[in-house]
């Protein structure tokens, strides 16, 4: 019976993807940008998802696309196009550098079965800044030099070589960003957060999902409430917090302070910054240091495990490592409250 079920409920959603395909393949209406030099991008819709693309100017136009919002939903392009001139107020405006697109549906229309799903697609020149807003739709942002403020309550975010002030939130989706660079800000209640190849300041936020974080440079702040963080190829400042989960942090050059509520911290350096702050409440922690570096170290545990491959010179006790190191350095303090501190040279 587990199998049967399991089986129409793939099958439903291949025809549903087979729905969205159909609905779309085509554009409801292509509008031309080549002559507009758009400088700035508003996009706001209630139903859709919002893709702004850079590409070269005498490429530059808007595509709508109009859908059920129910793409199981089996109904003809007349119908569909009944319900859009019934229902919506969709206007278009490209004056003065501005592209301004807006799908609304009208105020006292209450019969949600027969809702649409209206997205837009922007293809700009590259030196555009953006506000955009869907509350039920992704937001993909690709290719774009300037300030980007977007937020959606019920999808995705993917962004994808922007270079500006960025500022983003999702309040249902998960947050995909590469190699983007300068300012970067993205918040989701619901979901995780993968970030490569970005550059800059980076603040990121999670209150429900897992951090992946990879080939990092900048000042970063990550944080999540509810799950896991890990970390690899990170250069200049790391400042990243759980409260219910392990943290896993790997080819590291730069300073770090982390800490979890909720369980273990490994941590393995290339090269150490200014500083090392590593705290856990109710797991382990594992550290490896290059062995030829000065540092003082600071780490206090249930058990202390020092592998110490060059002088020292302090206080070496069961629960307590404090002292130089090869005559000291980089400030190097590890607290475990619930378990052991080991401490490796590579």
């Amino acid at each position: 019976m587990k199998k049967i079920t399991t089986i129409a409920f793939i099958l439903l959603a291949s025809l549903g993807l087979k729905a969205q395909e159909k609905w779309n393949a085509q554009p409801y209406q292509t509008r031309s940008l080549s002559a507009a030099n758009i400088k700035q991008v508003f996009v706001n819709t209630s139903g859709g998802s919002i893709t702004v693309t850079g590409t070269d100017a005498s490429q530059a136009r808007l595509e709508v696309y109009v859908a059920p919002s129910n793409y199981n939903e089996d109904i003809s392009k007349e119908e569909l196009l009944q319900r859009l001139a019934d229902n919506y107020d969709l206007k278009i405006t490209d004056t003065d550098h501005e592209l301004h697109a807006t799908a609304k549906r009208r105020s006292g229309i209450l019969n949600w079965r027969k809702a649409l799903s209206i997205s837009f697609k922007v293809y700009v020149p590259k030196a555009v800044a953006t506000m955009l807003n869907t509350s039920g739709g992704a937001i993909t942002l690709t290719d774009l030099d300037g300030d980007q403020e977007f937020s959606t309550s019920g999808g995705r975010l993917h962004l994808m070589g922007l270079n500006g002030h960025i500022k983003g939130s999702t309040s249902g989706g998960s947050i995909d960003v590469s190699n983007c660079k300068q300012d970067i800000e993205l918040v989701t209640s619901g979901g995780s957060i993968r970030a490569n190849d970005c550059e800059g300041k980076m603040e990121l936020t999670t209150s429900g999902g897992a951090l992946k974080l990879s080939g990092l440079k900048g000042m970063i702040e990550a944080s999540t409430s509810g799950g896991s963080i890990n970390a690899e190829d990170i250069g200049g400042e790391l400042r990243t917090s759980t409260s219910g989960g392990s943290i896993n942090l790997s080819r590291l050059n730069c300073s770090v302070d982390a800490s979890t509520s909720g369980g273990s911290i490994h941590a393995q350096f290339e090269q150490v910054g200014k500083f090392v702050k590593l705290n856990t409440s109710a797991g382990h922690i594992d550290l490896l240091v290059p062995a030829d570096k000065g540092l003082n170290l600071d780490l206090r545990g249930s058990r202390v495990n020092a592998d110490l491959a060059g002088t020292f010179n302090g206080i070496k006790q069961k629960n307590r490592l404090e002292g130089e190191y090869n005559g000291g350095g980089a400030m190097v303090s590890v607290r475990s409250s619930g378990g052991g501190v080991n401490l490796k040279m590579n």
